[in-house]
């Protein structure tokens, strides 16, 4: 048996309404990409989604939305996917990688401001692995110093902090429909946004800025006309992709309830072990198979299960070790300013960020997603438990 950290499920009825559209008239920009918008706006109570080819295009596409451009900075956190900040480095802008508060793992908002300057134009706020990051305190902080915000809900789809999905707390939201999500379409991305005017600009980053609109053209030749008004790319999501996303979406409930019965028995297996810190959590204790979610007030979406290691134990032989048991543990996330691209281009150094490099050096992200057996968690529970009280 062999055990990943994360994991896809398609279903027979996944793979019947994909092959139902590839026998359709449309296999690209056709009505299952608008119908799978709908989908997730309608969830998260959005006005608009807007698909995308995947999370780092929609990332990049926001940026642009936001007139983000050469001499502009924006803040993100250290432990994040690149993406967060990579896509305003495509836009020619300038990151600055800030701390983590180790409470909660996410972007430290008691000392964001500190890396606010003249230059800032956007904080980018994760919320990793799934655990909602403070966008009221995020979105205060902004008003404060008129810049936007971005949640990079990656790990986030279905999360909810105190009563709300925080759409309306940021100018945009991103998902992101890797095979390791929630909900996958292959590779596929989606922005979510109450403001009309950033929708429209999304919509037109993804298509080479391209309108058809008659009355946002200069020059309108007959019903074939179209003009370019913008600078954009080809970052579409095609209909064979987005019927597997409605399809997949159509569980997410039971996907979420399922993810946070796994916390819950991890967390009581390992929240006594000194070798051991369990991650960031809302109360569990009475969460149980009839639970509905979308009455939380507060729901971490379990993207990741991101244990942290007492320094006691030598965290490469215990991924190797329980690899050798095929239980594939993964690390999740190698800090931003560590790499050497960012060292190199940004004066980046590994000593920026203590309490993220404290992170890194001790994190390991056991098997999560919501087809984990109660065998299978049962065995990674007991190799684990093995491991640190040998």
């Amino acid at each position: 048996m062999n055990i990943p950290y994360g994991k896809q499920n398609i279903t027979q009825e996944d793979i019947d309404v994909v092959i139902e559209t590839l026998k359709s008239d449309l296999i690209t920009q056709g009505p299952k990409v608008e119908e799978f918008e709908k989908v997730v706006a309608d969830y998260h109570n959005a006005k608009h989604a807007i698909a995308f080819s995947n999370g780092t295009t929609a990332l990049n596409a926001a940026y642009a939305a936001l007139d983000v451009r050469e001499g502009d900075e924006i803040i993100a956190p250290a432990i994040t996917f690149l993406a967060s900040s990579n896509g305003a480095v495509y836009c020619g802008a300038k990151p600055v990688i800030a701390d983590i508060d180790l409470s909660t793992n996410n972007i430290d908002i008691d000392n964001l401001e500190r890396y606010i300057t003249k230059n800032t134009k956007v904080i980018c706020g994760v919320s990793l692995s799934g655990n909602p990051v403070n966008l009221v305190k995020i979105q205060e902080i902004a008003k404060k110093h008129d810049l936007h915000v971005i949640h990079d809900g990656a790990h986030a789809v279905g999360s909810r902090q105190n009563g709300t999905f925080g759409i309306e707390l940021a100018d945009f939201t991103m998902f992101s429909f890797h095979p390791v999500k929630h909900v996958t379409t292959g590779e596929g991305g989606m922005l979510l946004t109450n403001n009309d005017e950033l929708a429209k600009k999304a919509r037109l980053f993804r298509t080479h800025g391209i309108t058809r609109e008659k009355d946002a053209m200069d020059i309108y030749d007959g019903p074939w006309s179209y003009e370019m008004i913008s600078l954009g790319s080809n970052f579409r999501l095609c209909d064979i992709q987005c019927a597997l996303g409605v399809s997949q979406f159509n569980r997410i409930e039971d996907n979420l309830r399922r993810r946070n019965l796994i916390a819950k028995r991890y967390n009581e297996a390992f929240a006594n072990n000194d070798k051991l810190i369990i991650p960031p959590h809302f109360d569990l204790s009475e969460f149980n198979e009839e639970t509905d979610v979308r009455s939380q007030e507060n729901l971490h979406s379990y993207h990741l299960y991101t244990l942290r290691l007492s320094k006691e134990i030598d965290r490469l032989d215990m991924f190797n070790t329980l690899r050798e048991k095929n239980i594939f543990v993964q690390i999740h996330y190698i800090p931003c300013n560590w790499h050497k691209y960012y060292r190199e281009n940004f004066g980046c150094t590994k000593e920026d960020n203590p309490k993220a490099n404290e992170y890194y050096e001790s994190e390991i992200s056991i098997p999560m997603y919501h087809t984990l057996s109660e065998d299978e968690q049962e065995y990674v529970i007991k190799e684990i438990l093995n491991y640190v009280n040998k």
